[in-house]
């Protein structure tokens, strides 16, 4: 009996004939999801006016920071487009840097071995602004006006849902601590339940206004005989450079931040050429080494020297090869990932290496769980001499003899931090695939903007010896969590997929890919699927506990006991919890039938429309 289950639960999921819990999305013109049902409504409209992908991932974008989804206007954008005509996949860096004034001395000398996780110190200058408008600017075909539309009707007032509320009042302590803060966010002062309730209308007048402002703006310059896009980069200069931006400096150095008129000034955000390797004729792009992303290009690299197809899907030997692949890739990302546009230069050609693949192979190959991974050596593998290795020898990895405390509620909760997602295609051919984030609740608003800002520079180093690359200095982009994907098969759009959840971002993505490659899941069965988790790394996120936790594995509630056993017996200490990951969002092209797939999470409040 037992060898017939195990049979059953290794073949792929599809095979089950197990209906999901939600139903697959299907579209002929247009697709749109989200984190946010209101919000993907508000894609959705935009595409039903005539707008294409990209306007509509604007507007779905804008909805979801004016709804506070784990993220707002004060955070950061990372996003991927495919472009149709020049058929090429086009990366955008709207992320914040650090402040004049933001080095390692500075946070040490007030007690942080990491810059702080709250406040206006933990800001880096707004990124969601600039990488909007340039966005819609570039490759958009509306106004600004009518993409901000959806979102300034949110403004001037929603009936809120309760995870959004019930956060609010869960963090009012803390919110209290900032003035506009507490005006935005406890409209119900000195009563026992100070935030809104759920389904009452949650009005933001002054961010109202600063997105009027921003209108206002591209309206003015459209009557002086500008062009669609010189008036949205009108509107870009009235954040950055003009009133909005005044306000928002004197708002954040008002409460201790440190952020100057000339650090929004000089800000920039960066159109660039994402990484790509090559996944058994699949094009797989991630944007570069200023996010997390290459480290799901590390981990194909490596597992696609592996028969994962005749492991079966989640067996025991599945997830030890997963697991350990993920470890090597998280060690590289842990010392080696930072800012490009910053010295010194990230080894990324040697990382991404089939030589380099083939290097760590041999510690993917072990029976037992290693918990002694650290990173390795990809210098010789672009012709060079690692600068680091006095570092690189000296890491702060796993000796295997410390005692690791298993995950608790704080730590899982750095380990999940959530933020959104956004996902748009359309006939024409335009794929949009972001992962914005920043500026959740409690946020500190800056002054009478309604901007909440970034908490973003917890994400740095003030210890060179944890990662050279990684270190907090002003102007400089700290090492991001966040990590949109694209895929491409025969010079054409094949996957589009996202996930929100912090470090815990390109682990999910990876399985979820492998998942509809290699075991044949249709797009909502993969978004769906149990799923794993290794804590086996560095938190990019948090406050006291961020080292590694060796061994230590996240399974779902469903998993046999069989396979329980094996992995126990390969050394992990297990934990079980019926959600093991965070809600994922893709769509697959079916040019068979010239359609699309679209995939929803079965759990948090993520939703999509399809035409």
């Amino acid at each position: 009996m037992k060898k017939a289950l195990l049979v059953l639960f290794v073949l792929p999921l599809g095979l089950l004939a197990q209906p999901t819990q939600k139903p697959v999305l299907h579209g002929k013109n247009w697709m749109a999801i989200t984190g946010k049902p209101l919000a993907a409504t508000a894609g959705a409209s935009v595409f039903q006016k005539g707008g294409n992908a990209v306007d509509a991932a604007c507007a779905m974008l804008a909805a979801t920071c004016t709804m506070w989804d784990v993220l707002s206007w004060g955070g950061e954008t990372q996003a991927l487009i495919y472009h149709p005509k020049l058929k090429k996949v086009i990366g955008i860096n709207a992320l914040g840097v650090a402040p004049t004034g933001a080095t390692p001395e500075f946070f040490k000398s007030k007690g942080y071995d990491f810059p702080p996780e709250y406040g206006p110190l933990a800001a880096v200058t707004p990124g969601t602004p600039g990488g909007l408008c340039t966005i819609l600017a570039e490759y958009g075909t509306m106004s600004l006006a009518e993409v901000l539309a959806p979102a300034m009707e949110l403004a001037a007032g929603y009936p809120i849902e309760a995870q959004t509320a019930n956060s609010m009042e869960r963090e009012k302590k803390r919110i209290k601590e900032w003035p506009y803060s507490a005006k935005v966010f406890l409209p119900h002062k000195g009563q026992e339940r100070e935030a809104p309730e759920a389904g009452e209308i949650f009005v933001q007048a002054d961010l109202l206004k600063t997105l009027q402002k921003m209108v206002e703006a591209e309206k003015a310059a459209l009557k002086k005989g500008k062009s669609r896009k010189e008036a949205i980069y009108a509107a870009y200069d009235r954040f950055y450079k003009g009133d909005i931006a005044e306000e928002f400096v004197r708002g954040c150095q008002e409460q201790g931040g440190l952020i100057t008129k000339q650090d929004l000034s000089n800000w920039k955000v960066l159109i660039e050429e994402p990484l790509q390797v090559n996944y058994k004729g699949l094009e797989v792009y991630k944007l570069s080494q200023w996010t997390q992303g290459p480290m799901l290009l590390q981990s194909l690299q490596l597992l696609k020297q592996v028969d994962l197809k005749s492991m079966g899907y989640n067996s025991a030997r599945y997830i030890h090869t997963v697991y350990q692949a993920l470890n090597l890739s998280f060690a590289d990302r842990d010392f080696y990932y930072g800012d490009p546009y910053f010295p010194p230069a990230e080894p990324i050609k040697g990382l991404l290496s089939e030589s380099y693949a083939k290097e760590r192979l041999k510690f993917l190959l072990t029976e037992k769980n290693d918990p002694a991974i650290v990173p390795g050596d990809p210098y010789p593998h672009q012709g060079e001499v690692n600068p680091f290795k006095k570092e690189l020898d000296k890491w702060t990895g796993f000796t295997g003899t410390e005692v690791v405390s298993a995950p608790d509620r704080e730590y899982l909760d750095q380990v999940w931090r959530g933020t959104t997602s956004v996902e748009a295609a359309d006939k024409e051919g335009w794929v949009v695939s972001i992962t914005p984030s920043g500026g959740w609740i409690p946020a500190c608003i800056a002054g009478e903007t309604g901007v909440g800002m970034s908490q973003r520079m917890q994400s740095f180093v003030c210890d060179a010896s944890l990662n050279p690359f990684n270190v907090v200095a002003p102007g400089k982009r700290p090492r991001v969590t966040l990590t949109p994907t694209l895929a491409l098969k025969d010079g054409k759009p094949f996957l589009s997929f996202a996930v929100q959840g912090g470090d815990t971002q390109d682990q999910n993505l990876l399985q979820f890919f492998l998942n509809m490659v290699e075991f044949g899941m249709n797009v909502q069965e993969a978004a769906e699927a149990p799923n794993f988790n290794t804590y086996q790394y560095w938190l990019s996120l948090g406050g006291k506990d961020r080292k590694p936790k060796p061994g230590h594995l996240l399974l779902h509630n469903s998993t046999p006991d069989w396979i329980r056993k094996e992995l126990r017996d390969k050394g992990y200490i297990l934990r079980f919890e019926p959600r093991t990951s965070g809600p994922i969002n893709a769509i697959w092209f079916d040019w068979k039938h010239g359609s699309f797939w679209g995939g929803s999470s079965n759990h948090g409040e993520d939703y999509g429309i399809g035409w």
